[in-house]
């Protein structure tokens, strides 16, 4: 499912102007004279991993579209203090108003971008690839997982209608592995759906559990042991793709990719990273 759809992308343009601006920008409006032409630059503070650059060019045209924008960077480049990112001119209300849009939105995403860029290159020379999850700020995750692409992670499951998940409180609530599978497949069946299933197991006796009801898609490992999710992978024997989940750090990350698995979700992508610092100055 393509989550990163223009409509998409301009309906959260729109909430989020309507959210800084409403009726005006009214400090821009008061001090600056219409039709007042300047040019402006975002300049790095940090160094990273640059994101953002598209949904910037975006705001900027949502605002204003005879704005002029030179980039000199392109998305998931990396940067350093003192690069310039892009230059913008024209109305200079109209740079002001998109300014803060613009910066959160870059700085956010490009921090994700680097802490993904950072983790992905921990397990390079392993065959697991890193996800992210749903543990994303409410109505910025397009944003978030977006920024998780440029990255170089893979986005998970945009959000709980595009696959099926049994984790634990699921399986506990349904009376078990077993039934929570069975009245899953009846439920996708009877609803005429076709997504892909995945089961959250805690320990081998579960991974069992799931090999002897099958028809699911993924077997997720949740904090167990990197000895554990070895033992898991052997036992699963390629039958199923596997993730490992589960409070893993960049600390414990080799180790958990050394297991065999085939993705590893680690949620700190998108709410434990620092935002990249930047700021548009006039030139």
């Amino acid at each position: 499912m393509n989550y990163k759809t223009e409509e998409a992308i301009g309906e959260f343009i729109t909430s989020a102007l309507q959210e800084d601006v409403g009726p005006g920008d009214y400090s821009s409006l008061a001090s600056i004279p219409k039709g007042t032409q300047n040019t402006a630059q975002v300049i790095m503070k940090d160094e990273g991993i640059i994101a953002g650059i598209e949904i910037a060019e975006k705001i900027f045209r949502q605002v204003d579209s005879s704005l002029k924008i030179s980039f000199f960077f392109k998305e998931g480049e990396a940067v350093k203090i003192g690069d310039v990112i892009f230059i913008v001119s024209g109305s200079a209300q109209s740079i002001l108003t998109a300014e803060r849009l613009v910066l959160n939105c870059m700085q956010r995403m490009s921090g994700i971008a680097t802490y993904t860029n950072h983790l992905s290159q921990l397990i390079s020379s392993h065959k697991a690839q890193l996800l992210d999850t749903r543990k994303t700020t409410p109505n910025f995750r397009m944003m978030e997982k977006w920024a998780v692409q440029i990255g170089g992670g893979q986005n998970h499951r945009f959000a709980l209608y595009d696959m099926i998940m049994l984790k634990d409180n699921h399986i506990d609530f349904a009376g078990g592995i077993d039934k929570a599978i069975q009245e899953t497949q009846k439920y996708l069946a009877t609803n005429n759906l076709d997504l892909q299933i995945e089961v959250e197991t805690r320990n081998l006796d579960e991974v069992k559990q799931v090999l002897d009801a099958g028809g699911i898609d993924f077997i997720m490992l949740d904090n167990m042991s990197p000895s554990l999710m070895k033992k898991a992978v052997e036992l699963i024997g390629g039958k199923y793709r596997t993730e490992a989940s589960g409070g893993i750090t960049e600390q414990t990350i080799e180790t958990v990719a050394a297991s065999g698995v085939d993705y590893i979700s680690v949620g700190a992508l998108t709410h434990s990273y620092k935002s990249l610092d930047m700021s548009l100055k006039a030139v």
